[in-house]
């Protein structure tokens, strides 16, 4: 890392010398260019600088605890000061070096499908929406239903929604996988412990131009919003469901009670499952890169374990494991989020 870094500041000192050159305002596309990179270098350099001004100190407080006896407890609380810093400055260079996946900034679909296990599936999919949901309440973010289909016993068959905030995807982009439950199920009365799954995709929100639709290739159905056992809901045809006639891929809505929102969210939703067909298609070229990596997205693969008896979720891609289940079904998942960014970080730091 040290040596990409020590070329890194180099090229940043050879742009600042560029810069400093006034003839090179006369060609404006190379003067842009020229400003454009001393930017992006910035940060990057900032950080670098401030490892090596941290390292000095530190070094020079270690001789003093040596050298002073009298000095020797005051520096002793400096070193500890220092490595802190030190640290944390480590990482934030680990963080700018690790090259920045484009979708990082946007929002996020969630959908979150009951697999094996039948209605215990079903109330596994609630109970991680509703995990979702706290966690992204906590961090300021606005988590909107685009469309649900419930059970009698409160679970989900399916459930789609939208995270609002920054850097969202970031954040849950590893979450796309199978998510394994062991437990006692509700519906069990003999008590034995069941294993069902729900399968979890995330789907970066895309922007029209990165998806264009052609109208012709549209077929959009109108129909009334219901709820669960059938329950009218809603009057009024106000329920969307868009079917995107050349792949087959269909996108329904009906949380909201105008028409208009109703299409402008399955528009949505529709553009970012072709958008996850189109990637996951090129990903499968790259299978043999991708396969041991943190953030394959791959459905099928599962990814985490959630055993009661035991109070313990373990990510399976990572092996770690935390024995605070309760707490973590509550919405406290940062942690492991952040393990899990770390891994990646640390895995394309290897490939850089």
């Amino acid at each position: 890392m040290w040596d990409k870094l020590k070329l890194v500041e180099e090229r940043f000192d050879s742009l600042e010398k560029e810069l400093a050159n006034p003839a090179l305002v006369a060609d404006q596309a190379k003067f842009r260019e020229t400003v454009k990179g001393h930017a992006e270098l910035s940060e990057l350099v900032e950080n670098i600088r401030k490892h090596r001004k941290l390292s000095a100190e530190l070094s020079d407080a270690q001789a003093l605890a040596e050298q002073d006896p009298d000095m020797a407890e005051m520096a002793q609380d400096e070193i500890v000061k220092l490595k802190q810093q030190l640290q944390l400055t480590e990482d934030e260079l680990k963080r700018l070096l690790t090259p920045r996946d484009p979708h990082d900034g946007k929002n996020v679909f969630l959908e979150i499908r009951a697999g094996t296990g039948g209605d215990e599936a079903a109330l596994f999919a609630a109970d991680l929406f509703r995990m979702y949901s706290r966690f992204a309440e906590g961090q300021g973010w606005k988590v909107s239903v685009l469309d649900s289909n419930s059970t009698n016993l409160s679970g989900f068959k399916e459930i789609i929604f939208e995270i609002d905030g920054k850097d969202v995807y970031r954040t849950f982009k590893f979450e796309a996988g199978v998510h394994r439950v062991q437990r006692v199920p509700q519906t069990e009365a003999s008590g034995r412990i069941h294993t069902s799954a729900v399968t979890v995709a995330v789907m970066p929100e895309v922007d029209e131009v990165e998806v264009n639709l052609n109208p012709n290739d549209l077929r959009i159905d109108i129909f009334c919003s219901s709820g669960a056992g059938g329950q009218s809901v809603n009057t009024t045809y106000s329920a969307i469901r868009i079917t995107h006639l050349p792949t087959g891929i269909s996108v329904q809505c009906q949380d909201e009670r105008s028409q208009l929102k109703n299409k402008a969210k399955a528009m949505k939703v529709l553009q970012a499952r072709l958008q996850q067909a189109k990637e996951e298609e090129q990903a499968q070229a790259q299978a043999a890169d991708r396969k041991n990596q943190v953030g394959s997205g791959d459905r099928s693969e599962k990814i985490r374990t959630y055993n009661y008896p035991q109070n313990r979720v373990t990510d399976h891609r990572i092996g770690v494991s935390l024995y605070n289940l309760d707490v973590f079904m509550n919405g406290e998942i940062g942690e492991l989020m952040q393990k899990l960014l770390e891994a990646d970080q640390a895995e394309k730091l290897s490939q850089a």
